[in-house]
């Protein structure tokens, strides 16, 4: 009896143990594939489209100093400030991910270029940074950006 309570105590604690290091690789790889599709799509489709449908339903923005809450007032306010020419990419140089595997978070560097009022081709560098959650199907979507 001794025995099997010892077994069970053990079986007990190891189910307990937070998720492996190759598990937590594994996720972490997900969030770079994530941010790569994000990007590419952003290239391809155009920004308001990749930042809309990366966006969670509740995610959220900074941007010009206020805050946009919402996929919907996401996607009307890349519609209103996003003009043609312009172009944004980027590439996480560190990702990481809570044990139980349904938050990340990635910051890295980005480009942002776009055509001034003459017509000149501007760009601005800087660091961004990007929450992400899991979705109950499985995806992820950022909820902060």
């Amino acid at each position: 009896m001794k025995t099997l309570l010892i077994s069970l105590f053990g079986w007990f604690v190891l189910g307990c143990q937070p998720n492996s290091t190759a598990k937590i690789e594994q996720w972490k790889s997900e969030i770079v594939a994530v941010e790569q599709a994000f990007n590419d799509m952003a290239q391809r489709e155009g920004i308001e489209k990749a930042f809309t449908f990366y966006a969670a339903e509740d995610g959220v923005l900074r941007r010009n100093h206020k805050i946009i809450q919402g996929k919907t007032d996401i996607a009307a306010w890349y519609n209103n400030d996003v003009r043609l020419g312009d172009s944004l990419s980027w590439t996480p140089t560190f990702v990481d991910i809570s044990a139980a595997g349904d938050l990340a978070y990635t910051y890295g560097d980005f480009t942002f270029s776009y055509l001034d009022s003459l017509g000149q081709r501007k760009v601005n560098t800087g660091i961004f940074h990007t929450v992400w959650k899991r979705q109950k199907d499985g995806s992820w979507r950022y909820v902060w950006d």
